[in-house]
């Protein structure tokens, strides 16, 4: 993989005379990385250009690189992923920037959010997850319009081997019975289960599936900026707010919001959510005008909800709006024939990541892996 543009300037010009594609800056120290996402975007059709640091990719935008999404990792030599993307938003400001970082902590999410980052991922991230990104940003989903004969693969199809159990095809059965509904929908597990793949596949086979999917983390944000998050904001809500943002529940318009980590939501939060759930209707940061949505809402947790109603730290009456439907994913030490297939998985998925062969397991290490109890 070069670490420089990847398609001569001088090819751009014949590219612009056919149908333009969407075009994508990867800006990743790790050469595995760039190869991995270079080869990932490209399967989805998009043009993609990488470089190796923030100076080069500083450069290729003054040099006429047009792209329409950075992926800018938070971690590299020289001019970090932040102060890159500052000098991003200082002279490019519509350029979207989606930041990568092997660290998920809250305060450089909070950070790199504040400083205009339109999204974050947190390495290593699933394809789902990038396409889940892409959607909000507005490519995605843009991506078949643009390319007659393309034929965008349903989300449905991702992550199959994790339906093979008995267990798990129940759960696909109760997805497959609501999927035409607007239901809310509660998923309860501990944490690595896959509560996410089933919220992912609970918007995939609905009528919805053609909207916006939009994730978010209720562990990661402290309650303050989660509303700002979820609901947007008012310009002069709070010092720094410069000018009115769509929160995530204006962006998840007639599609699904999934909220993670629900049980860590703080209680004016979940007054707030509840209005949400009765009405479709809520106010934004430092606003008094009523935005109307159109939002099927999806939640998860690895806490006991029920323990924290009878303890007073959840709202009983959110609890039951949040209940209509509960499904419960057992851990995968209950659903062992799993877990050959999710070996492959991901054994492809991380060679193909940092460039390393793929070699055979030792009976010992699958013998093990048989007899192992995956917590957490």
């Amino acid at each position: 993989m070069q670490n420089a543009i990847r398609r001569p300037a001088a090819t751009r010009a014949a590219d612009e005379e056919r149908v333009r594609l969407p075009r994508v800056l990867v800006v990743d120290d790790a050469d595995g990385m760039r190869a991995y996402l270079a080869s990932a975007l490209e399967v989805r059709g998009f043009e993609v250009d990488t470089c190796d640091g923030g100076r080069r990719a500083i450069s290729l935008l003054e040099s006429g690189a047009d792209p329409d999404l950075v992926l800018l990792d938070v971690m590299m030599p020289g001019e970090d992923g932040l102060a890159t993307l500052a000098a991003m938003r200082e002279r490019w400001p519509a350029l979207p920037v989606v930041m990568m970082s092997v660290i998920g902590r809250a305060s450089t999410i909070v950070q790199a959010m504040q400083a205009g980052a339109a999204d974050y991922l947190t390495k290593p991230f699933e394809e789902v997850e990038l396409d889940a990104a892409l959607d909000r940003i507005g490519l995605h989903s843009s991506l078949a319009a643009r390319r007659p004969g393309f034929e965008r693969v349903p989300r449905a199809q991702s992550g199959q081997t994790i339906w093979i159990s008995p267990a798990m095809r129940e759960i696909r059965s109760v997805i497959e019975r609501i999927g035409e509904t607007d239901v809310t929908v509660l998923i309860q597990g501990e944490s690595g289960v896959g509560k996410e793949i089933v919220s992912r596949e609970i918007h995939a086979v609905s009528s919805r599936r053609n909207g916006p999917f939009v994730k978010v983390n209720c562990a990661a944000l402290p309650n303050d900026l989660l509303e700002s998050e979820l609901f947007g904001y008012e310009k002069g809500a709070f010092t720094g707010a410069g000018g009115r943002k769509q929160g995530k529940f204006e962006q998840a318009d007639k599609g699904t919001i999934f909220l993670d980590e629900i049980g860590e939501m703080g209680a004016p939060l979940q007054a707030k959510l509840l209005q949400v759930l009765q009405d479709s209707e809520f106010t934004r940061l430092g606003g008094n005008r009523e935005v109307k949505v159109d939002v099927r809402i999806v939640c998860a947790t690895n806490r006991e909800l029920a323990s924290m109603v009878a303890q007073g730290t959840f709202r009983e009456d959110l609890y039951f709006r949040l209940n209509v439907v509960a499904i419960d994913v057992p851990p995968l030490r209950e659903r062992r024939e799993e877990i050959p297939l999710l070996v492959e998985t991901f054994r492809g998925r991380y060679a193909a990541a940092y460039g390393r062969p793929l070699r055979g397991l030792s009976q010992r290490l699958i013998e093990a892996m048989k007899q192992y109890a995956f917590p957490g």
